[in-house]
């Protein structure tokens, strides 16, 4: 694995001819979650069985939330005490209706390193699958929606719909694009329901849905794992 600076942000590189990512195979971009270090899904490169050759890339969250207990990054701020607030109150946060404050910047960010990521590597988007997980997946949602690259397929770990007023108008223009999508049916930090609502928007706009619902909470199971890796291997080869 190595680290690179993309488009301002930091990146791990993995797969690939040489382990670094080296190559012209194709290639998956996966976003952490909020709070996460910013290798937290590095380790899903050697379990998930994608095409050989594949090279795994990694951007790092710009936001530093570490308060000297380890690396903790995110895309942007979220209210955690709301969060916990709703939970103990036992309501269901629907957060299709908002629009973070910090997602505007986010999206810049990602996208200023989508435009330079093609200068960099060898790499073609139409054999590109992107995603992420949690916040990530969120943001990678905003992004693909937000430009006209040909990706190959987009990955929706544990996301929700967020910004609907902002999606839905923009999802029909991606019709036909495969989309992977799980999530948990007990958990606590983003809603089961919030990513029903997802599926059934982009299914409605006609992306091609594949829909993995696993009994857990804000986690990416083993079958989940074995589900993305038979999508990885059709969309990429």
């Amino acid at each position: 694995m190595k680290r690179e600076k993309i488009g301002g942000l930091t990146v791990r590189l993995t797969g690939g001819t040489d382990g670094q990512g080296g190559g012209t195979g194709p290639a998956v971009i996966l976003l952490h979650g909020f709070g996460a270090p910013g290798d937290d899904l590095v380790p899903l490169a050697d379990v998930i069985q994608a095409p050989a050759g594949t090279r795994w890339i990694f951007p790092e969250g710009p936001l530093d939330l570490s308060l000297g207990y380890g690396s903790s990054r995110a895309w942007w701020m979220i209210d955690m005490a709301r969060i916990q607030a709703d939970r103990q109150a036992g309501r269901v946060r629907d957060l299709s209706i908002e629009i973070p404050k910090g997602l505007a910047l986010a999206r810049e960010r990602i996208l200023a390193f989508l435009a330079e990521l093609p200068r960099r590597l060898p790499i073609e988007y139409k054999r590109t699958a992107i995603g992420g997980f949690s916040q990530g997946a969120m943001l990678t949602c905003d992004a693909v929606l937000h430009t006209d690259y040909p990706f190959a397929g987009l990955v929706q770990l544990s996301g929700n719909v967020l910004a609907h007023s902002v999606w839905a108008p923009l999802m029909a223009k991606r019709k036909g694009l495969p989309v992977f999508q799980s999530h948990g049916t007990h958990d606590e930090i983003l809603p089961y329901v919030g990513a029903e609502r997802l599926r059934e928007a982009l299914s409605q706009s006609g992306l091609a849905v594949e829909w993995q619902s696993f009994r857990g909470g804000h986690e990416i199971s083993p079958p989940v794992l074995r589900s993305l890796s038979s999508f990885l291997r059709r969309v990429l080869n």
